[in-house]
């Protein structure tokens, strides 16, 4: 898929009962394990942590992750590579 064509999405992630976990926008998996999941989406790096997860859905031509597990952190990590803590901007 072309770069004009992620940055012109937008970037939805939806959060279901904290085991499931679907997001939009996604360029690739850079690295898994059943605990931390780093994404790079059009938003930049994304860390998710939790427990027993697993990308139980890939699509990188639609740009679209499903996850599931028990999720305990979203991190969106900026290009100059400070993290930003995404569930710490929603519940402030």
């Amino acid at each position: 898929m072309s770069e004009n064509r992620l940055n012109s999405k937008s970037q939805n992630i939806l959060i279901e009962d904290r085991n499931n976990v679907t997001i939009s926008g996604v360029e690739q998996v850079d690295s898994f394990n059943e605990n931390t999941i780093i994404l790079s989406t059009i938003k930049g790096g994304l860390s998710i942590k939790g427990e027993n997860l697993n990308v139980s859905k890939l699509n990188l031509d639609e740009g679209n992750v499903k996850i599931s597990g028990t999720i305990n952190s979203l991190t969106y990590i900026s290009k100059e590579g400070a993290p930003k803590n995404l569930m710490g901007k929603i519940f402030k």
